[in-house]
């Protein structure tokens, strides 16, 4: 099993996974400065392996033959309100399913996660939703569209000013430390860590199902 299966599955217990990489990274600036554009919203992403779920009509078969419905989590897109001390995200996207037998009208409802990630390793809070998708009689696809929200305290969310000054501080060529990069400081990414948050979604599969997408 490869790591990223193992951090997934880890995951979907509601225990960890390594930080989807997110806009809002520290740059430099000119060479003579770093100049921190992340912000306090989370960023948001669909963990390896989580974005797809496939379902059998026979349990234990995974052939082609043997596959029911498929659906795939696609369109996030998140807004974020950074005008309290909670900062709220909200994220929504689009599950496209199809089936393979399209024989009558049918409901299909999908569980998926919703995870607060911190520092890329550690989970803040986790929930499960539901989307229910349905097929006409004679189609074999459907769409639905569902959301996931989170809140995170703006406090953990901002660097401390020490830390934010060590980073941002103008560095003049020649000075013993321009060419140091201050990310490399344990202190300080042990802090960029700790105010970095994820808001991540994914189907809630089983290991089955999580293995399945792994392989396939």
């Amino acid at each position: 099993m490869t790591t990223r299966l193992r951090l997934a599955g880890m995951l979907m217990m509601g225990a960890a996974l390594a930080g989807c990489k997110s806009d809002g990274e520290l740059v430099v600036d000119q060479g003579v400065g770093i100049t921190a554009v992340r912000t306090a919203c989370p960023a948001v992403g669909v963990p390896d392996y989580t974005g797809d779920i496939t379902t059998f009509r026979v349990p234990g078969d995974t052939s082609a033959a043997n596959i029911d419905v498929t659906a795939s989590i696609t369109n996030l897109r998140s807004t974020c309100d950074e005008g309290s001390p909670r900062i709220y995200t909200n994220a929504t996207f689009d599950v496209f399913a199809r089936r393979t037998d399209t024989r009558g009208a049918r409901q299909v409802t999908l569980p998926y996660y919703s995870v607060v990630l911190r520092g890329g390793s550690s989970v803040v809070t986790k929930r499960v939703g539901q989307v229910t998708l349905s097929f006409a009689d004679g189609q074999d696809r459907a769409q639905a569209r569902a959301q996931a929200g989170a809140y995170v305290d703006r406090s953990e969310a901002t660097l401390p000013a020490d830390i934010r000054q060590q980073i941002t501080r103008r560095r003049k060529a020649g000075d013993e430390d321009a060419a140091i990069d201050p990310l490399t400081d344990p202190a300080v990414k042990a802090a960029v860590a700790r105010a970095t948050f994820e808001l991540l979604v994914g189907f809630q599969l089983s290991e089955q199902q999580l293995a399945y997408n792994a392989t396939r």
